[in-house]
């Protein structure tokens, strides 16, 4: 998801979005809407939330983050 559609989703949510990373963002959302967050921490592609609408943008940002 590009962040430009993460800001917007946030700003809906009542939550600044100025100077935050994306990671730091989508985590921000998680906790709003009362799920984890746990964005960026499916280290080894090991995630049981199969629904989460994240979830794609999370594995590609896990490996960043560990590299």
């Amino acid at each position: 998801m590009q962040m430009q559609e993460i800001r917007i989703i946030a700003k809906d949510l009542g939550l600044k979005t100025s100077r935050s990373t994306k990671v730091d963002l989508v985590r921000s959302i998680q906790a709003a809407e009362g799920n984890f967050g746990c964005f960026a921490t499916a280290i080894d592609g090991d995630c049981d939330q199969v629904e989460c609408i994240w979830r794609k943008d999370c594995f590609v940002a896990a490996k960043k983050l560990t590299n």
